[in-house]
């Protein structure tokens, strides 16, 4: 059994960890090097994001990593700080296409033309080119197709911990 002052060394501990990662961490990694198992790190990674809550950065959780990202509703001061450019918003097919690979990932392009109706080539180069989707792997059938999800991009451009945060669909509705 934790006390709650190991707890709150292991929260402190992760916290500097997330900072100095220079993206997502492996869980499985941050757990070897917290000296503890896998299962034992999910209380101390709930504990932190508890800390966060209401102030400038998150934590953010996908599959088996997580990673400090800053407040949603911070971005545009953020932007503005770092100079960055507006990335721009998302036509409506690539939000569309985001919604499917969300919700149904992982999933190849024949699968999402499949549920558009349409081509989908070209909104694919470019959610990739913008990180918000990625390869996760390749099917082993003939001509290996690749299957994509969302990336730790997708759920901070959208302001998601962890994909659970996804909301939920109506009864009967799919993307």
């Amino acid at each position: 059994m934790t006390t709650p002052e190991e707890l709150d060394q292991q929260v402190n501990l992760l916290e500097s960890l997330l900072f100095v990662a220079t993206g997502p961490a492996d869980r499985a990694q941050l757990a070897r090097t917290l000296d503890l198992e896998v299962d034992q790190l999910d209380p101390v990674i709930t504990a932190l994001a508890q800390r966060y809550t209401g102030r400038g950065l998150r934590v953010q959780r996908q599959g088996r990593t997580v990673q400090l990202v800053t407040a949603p509703e911070a971005a545009a001061y953020v932007e503005r700080f770092l100079g960055l450019e507006s990335s721009g918003k998302l036509s409506p097919a690539a939000v569309e296409t985001l919604a499917i690979v969300a919700y149904r990932q992982p999933l190849t392009r024949a699968e999402i033309e499949a549920v558009r109706g349409v081509n989908s080539d070209g909104v694919l180069r470019t959610l990739g080119a913008r990180g918000l989707v990625a390869e996760v792997d390749r099917l082993e059938t003939p001509g290996r197709p690749i299957r994509y999800g969302v990336t730790p991009e997708f759920l901070q451009y959208f302001g998601l911990r962890d994909q659970e945060d996804l909301p939920l669909l109506p009864d009967g509705d799919e993307p």
